[in-house]
């Protein structure tokens, strides 16, 4: 069991004008693109016959829920291919009884999240809070696993990208776009041993034929960080900070200290780490373009605000709240005059969908 918290905070909570409720419809939009593939994994690949179910109880779990309203529609549509598929196999329109669990970190805003429980849901709801790079249920107890937009923040930053006698001290950066190899090999050494512990604890609580969907942030094998578009955001942060330092808004030290613990991994890496680990066959592990529905140019300012509800916290506990503004909004004119390079990157195939079955 754990309560432990990773070195990412939660979302902006509450259903304010910041808030990642009400900032986030472009991660679902994103998510929704492999939708279809998800749905044709289940009918293929989810074997009622060969999965025990005891009590006639189905669970899932979507592990990094945040605050909705997006897990409600993931879960939705998850469990109507599933009952399609039960439905399929059996011809019988009596399908077992669906238990949901919602996990985040404990200081997740669950309130707003359980405030906003669809009124009509077909399924019995509960809140799991902890890291789910630890165990969090009973060994053989769930079905079904959904990880959305999460997969990508580590548990812990490197330590070495603070010590300034390492090759991977990340000064002047807040992440490893643009960093020596040494930072790059430091934050993919950290997310390596994360998968672990993540693919080593599902394996423990899902039962044999289980299955596991993650869609998370990829990058093609062989990319760099700096050639996407979220690669671009981050160093127009670091660029923004390094600003408010000559100003004296922050102070050097403050930025040297910093760093986003996000990563973007590669098939070729994710298929390493899961074939290494031996517990889950993979079904499917593919890059796909998140922008795919976008059909107009990026509206930056729009793109700014999903960030700023995704990482405030971040920024926050480490600069304080009273330059958050300041940030973003440097942040907003900084992207602006990089728009013509951001149309040329955001079409690239950044997200990536990993299907897994347990043994």
């Amino acid at each position: 069991m754990s309560n432990s918290e990773t070195d990412a905070p939660p979302m902006v909570g509450g259903v304010g004008t910041c808030s990642y409720y009400k900032n986030s419809y472009l991660q679902r939009r994103s998510a929704n693109v492999v939708k279809e593939k998800i749905d044709e994994e289940i009918a293929k690949k989810l074997d009622f016959h060969n999965l025990p179910i005891a009590s006639n109880t189905f669970r899932l779990a979507d592990l990094g829920c945040s605050v909705g309203p997006n897990t409600f529609f993931h879960v939705q549509d998850l469990l109507e291919a599933i009952k399609q598929k039960y439905e399929m196999q059996f011809h019988t329109s009596q399908i077992p009884e669906f238990q949901v669990f919602f996990n985040d970190q404990p200081m997740n805003d669950f309130n707003t999240l359980f405030n906003n429980l669809p009124q009509e849901r077909q399924y019995f709801a509960a809140g799991v809070t902890g890291s789910f790079y630890d165990r969090l249920f009973p060994e053989s107890f769930l079905h079904f696993v959904h990880c959305s937009i999460s997969l990508h923040w580590l548990s812990k930053l490197p330590e070495q990208l603070l010590d300034k006698n390492s090759p991977a001290w990340n000064r002047g950066r807040i992440h490893y776009t643009n960093a020596p190899n040494e930072v790059v090999n430091a934050y993919a050494s950290q997310f390596a041993k994360d998968m672990e512990n993540f693919l080593n604890a599902r394996s423990k609580e899902l039962v044999s034929g289980g299955m596991i969907v993650i869609i998370s942030q990829g990058i093609p094998n062989g990319m760099l960080y700096s050639e996407l578009q979220n690669g671009v955001m981050f160093e127009c942060m670091s660029l923004s900070l390094m600003d408010m330092v000559k100003e004296g808004v922050v102070s050097e030290a403050q930025v040297d200290s910093f760093n986003l613990p996000f990563y973007a991994a590669s098939p070729d890496e994710m298929t390493e780490i899961v074939e290494r680990n031996g517990l889950f066959n993979i079904e499917r592990m593919e890059l796909n373009d998140p922008a795919a529905w976008l059909k107009r140019r990026i509206n930056i300012p729009e793109w700014v605000v999903h960030v700023r509800a995704a990482m405030e916290e971040s920024f926050s506990k480490h600069f304080g709240g009273e330059v958050l503004d300041e940030l973003f909004d440097r942040l907003t004119k900084k992207l602006s005059k990089f728009s013509d390079e951001l149309e040329l990157k955001y079409r690239e195939k950044t997200l990536l969908l990993v299907v897994l079955k347990r043994q």
